[in-house]
């Protein structure tokens, strides 16, 4: 059994991950890395290595990789500014030996068309990690449903209203946990190499079906407000989103820049994010988990919003 290395483990997918290996037995076969290792003192105390990284430090993550055989990347949190802190990690693991990557990429990439300010990032790594000589897997997931109900969710409950730039485009929202199941089977199994999976949820939905299915949940009036891409700005503007990426900030729970969710917004109106497939299914034995069923197991929270 080769060591695995997960890359950005202190965060919620990089715990939910390692939560699920060390269920299989893995613990000891783990290294993390970590720009925070205090955050992790936990995962020590469980067997796993836990090792120092920085994304903006390659000297630091040639030493982190050392003695693994497989490596998830999980992309950074800076929109716009990841293929560099990407390729040092990917220089780094190709350079200590590991024989296979997987990384935690997006759908809809493909075309060149597409305005998702995150589609850049995504390709360009994409492009580096098959350059590499490693064996490779692509996971590309959806828009998390995680993101939309839990933590803008609150948001549109108090306000009664979805205001969103996506228009009546449609896209199938996944749960995030169903993307970290996805690649536990990768890095656990067996004839993933060099294969690319959408890892979406169960259904193609506009923003406007989810605004009724939260008002029907929870018997609260949602009303969806479809929006232009300017008027979405001006509102992330007055709520003082910033418009480019900042570290570790979050506005009234929302962690993102806007000029990140524009994009997003008009990539789904254009059709870029249409994508349903059951690779969810195929890999871990289980159908995805749909939209729905996120809200009625947060109904409570959402009322309470």
């Amino acid at each position: 059994m080769s060591s695995i290395v997960i890359t950005g483990a202190s965060g919620n997918y990089g715990r939910g991950l390692t939560d699920r290996l060390i269920a299989a037995g893995r613990a000891g076969d783990l290294i993390l890395i970590t720009r925070s290792p205090n955050k992790l003192a936990d995962r020590t105390a469980q067997g796993c290595t836990v090792r120092y990284g920085d994304f903006d430090k390659p000297e630091t993550l040639a030493e982190a990789v050392q003695g693994a055989g497989k490596m998830l990347l999980i992309s950074g949190t800076r929109v716009g500014a990841r293929v560099a802190q990407h390729k040092a990690a990917i220089d780094a693991a190709a350079a200590a030996g590991l024989r296979h990557i997987a990384y935690t990429s997006f759908i809809g990439i493909d075309d060149p068309a597409n305005p998702a300010e995150v589609r850049h990032d995504h390709i360009e790594t994409e492009r580096l990690i098959r350059a590499s000589g490693m064996a490779w897997t692509m996971l590309r997931d959806a828009h998390y449903a995680d993101a939309m109900i839990l933590m803008a969710g609150p948001g549109v409950m108090q306000s009664g209203q979805w205001v969103s730039n996506a228009g009546e485009g449609r896209e199938a929202m996944v749960w995030r946990d169903d993307c970290v199941a996805c690649a536990a089977a990768v890095l656990l199994g067996e004839g993933h190499e060099n294969r690319t999976y959408n890892v979406t949820g169960p259904e193609l939905q506009t923003f406007r079906e989810v605004a009724a299915i939260m008002a029907e949940v929870t018997g609260r009036p949602v009303d969806y407000v479809s929006t232009t891409d300017e008027e979405q700005y001006a509102m992330f503007d007055a709520m003082g989103i910033p418009r480019r990426p900042v570290d570790d900030q979050s506005v009234a729970g929302i962690p993102w820049n806007s000029d990140d969710m524009v994009s997003f917004g008009r990539a789904i109106r254009e059709g870029f994010l249409e994508v349903c497939t059951d690779d969810v299914e195929r890999l871990t034995g289980h159908k995805a988990r749909s939209v729905q069923a996120m809200i009625e197991a947060n109904a409570e929270m959402l009322r309470g919003a």
